[in-house]
Order: C-alpha cells, then sequence, then structure tokens
C-alpha cells in the first residue's frame, strides 16, 4: 500500500485547508487511514483516524476544527482544516494500518502546513 498527501501550503490564522491523502496497492488490507503531524522539534503527533467501517477519531486540539472524510471510488481520505492556528504549523503525514503478517504501517511523505499569525 502506496500513501501520497498533498494540498499543504501557507494560510493565515483562521483560514481553511483541505489536505488530500491518496491511496494506491492493496487497499482491501487497509483497517484505517490516520492522519499525524510534526511541528519543528517535535514529535509526531495523532491528528484523526478514519476506519474502513467510516468511524472517525480526532485528537482534542483539533476536535470540532478539523473533518476526516474518505472518497471510497478514489481511495482517497481527505483532511480538512478550519479554523486554523498558527500552532497547526507543521508536516502532515497519513497513514496506513494494514492487515498484514509485515509490517503493519504504511507512511505517506508529508505535506507542509503554515500558519501565519
Amino acid at each position: 500500500v502506496q500513501l501520497q498527501a498533498s494540498g499543504g501550503g501557507l494560510v493565515q490564522t483562521g483560514g481553511s485547508l483541505r489536505l488530500t491523502c491518496a491511496v494506491s496497492g492493496n487497499i482491501d488490507i487497509i483497517n484505517a487511514i490516520h492522519w499525524y503531524r510534526q511541528a519543528p522539534g517535535k514529535q509526531r503527533d495523532f491528528v484523526a483516524f478514519i476506519t474502513s467501517g467510516g468511524t472517525t477519531n480526532y485528537a482534542s486540539s483539533v476536535r470540532g476544527r478539523f473533518t476526516i472524510s474518505r472518497d471510497v471510488a478514489r481511495n482517497t481520505v481527505y483532511l480538512q482544516m478550519n479554523s486554523l492556528k498558527p500552532e497547526d504549523t507543521a508536516v502532515y503525514y497519513c497513514r496506513a494500518w494494514l492487515r498484514t503478517d509485515g509490517d503493519p504501517w504504511s507512511w505517506g511523505q508529508g505535506t507542509l502546513v503554515t500558519v501565519s499569525s
């Protein structure tokens, strides 16, 4: 399974961005798609996930502002980010949780989101 994140950019405080995670390969073994983010000098933190059944969950820091969704036909997961704050500035990554005997995690490359104050 391969993932490619895109959609990052520079936005002002209070603005919005939509990130896209394009998924390819054996999508039938995907349990869930997660979004993580890593701010400069900090650890990579969980942001949101959506399961193959459509269940979603969010970090408390983004709940109510971010929405994760998917387009099954397009094998794409989105992260709609509204009311952005400077502390949302980070490189955002998507990750797949796989049903496999091997490594259960597949990461995409990151996309940079910068929120200016």
